[in-house]
C-alpha cells in the first residue's frame, strides 16, 4: 500500500528531475501554484492530505506521462540521468538524418541529459527561429517523441518529404492534409498535403 510520505516524495522527484518545484509543476500543468506545497500537505490538526487524482492527471499529461513512470518516481527509481542526441533544426532537414517514423539514424551525434521519466526513443532538437515565441525560443532545446500519439493542440515537429523541419502546433490532422499553427502572431499557420508529409513527432518537453 502507497504511504502519504511515499506519493509526496514522488511529486517532489519529478519536479526535481523537470528542473523546477513542486509550485513550478503545478503552474506547469495549469493548476494554483500551492497545489502541492507542503503546506498543502497537511491540514491544521495535523491530519493528512493527499494530491487529487485530477492535478496529478493534468502533471502527468503536461510532461507526457503516464501513471506507469510515476510508479517509478514512487520507488527512487527515476533520479539517474539519461542521455539522447541532440540535434540542431536545420541539420535535422538533411536527408539521411531520420528513418521513415521520425527517429535519427547513424552515431557520432552529441549526446544531452534527460530529465527522468520514460525517455526510450526520444531525441533533443534544438529550435532556430521564432516561430513558437514566446512558447519556443530560439536556440531552447525540446525533447521529441516520434513513437508517441500526436493530437489536436499538441506542439509538434513536422518533416516534409522535401526536407523542411517545423516546429508548430497541431491543429488537426487527417488523411488529406496536415494543419499547423504558429503560436508567435507574426507568421502565419501552414496546411500542407498529407502525402508531402514525411512524419509529425510530438514534442514533450522543453528546457526552462
Amino acid at each position: 500500500m502507497l504511504t502519504h510520505s511515499e506519493i509526496w516524495s514522488a511529486i517532489d522527484r519529478l519536479a526535481q528531475a523537470h528542473s523546477t518545484s513542486a509550485s513550478g509543476l503545478a503552474k506547469l500543468a495549469g493548476l494554483d501554484p500551492t497545489t502541492f506545497n507542503k503546506s498543502k500537505r497537511r491540514s491544521g490538526t495535523g491530519k493528512n492530505r493527499w494530491p487529487s487524482t485530477e492535478s496529478l492527471a493534468k502533471v502527468l499529461d503536461v510532461l507526457g506521462l503516464n501513471m506507469e513512470d510515476f510508479a517509478a518516481f514512487i520507488a527512487g527509481h527515476s533520479g539517474r540521468a539519461r542521455t539522447a542526441p541532440l540535434i540542431g533544426l536545420a541539420q535535422a532537414g538533411n536527408d539521411g538524418y531520420f528513418d521513415d517514423s521520425g527517429f535519427p539514424i547513424g552515431a557520432g551525434w552529441e549526446e544531452i541529459d534527460l530529465p527522468a521519466g520514460r525517455s526510450e526513443g526520444m531525441y533533443v532538437l534544438e529550435i532556430s527561429g521564432d516561430s513558437m515565441s514566446p512558447v519556443f525560443r530560439h536556440g531552447e532545446k525540446v525533447i521529441v517523441a516520434p513513437h508517441t500519439q500526436v493530437r489536436r493542440g499538441d506542439r509538434v515537429v513536422v518533416k516534409t518529404l522535401k526536407g523542411e523541419i517545423l516546429a508548430k502546433e497541431l491543429v488537426r490532422m487527417n488523411e488529406t492534409y496536415v494543419e499547423l499553427h504558429s503560436i508567435n502572431p507574426e507568421y502565419e499557420g501552414r496546411l500542407i498535403a498529407r502525402k508531402d508529409v514525411a512524419w509529425v513527432a510530438r514534442i514533450m518537453w522543453a528546457s526552462q
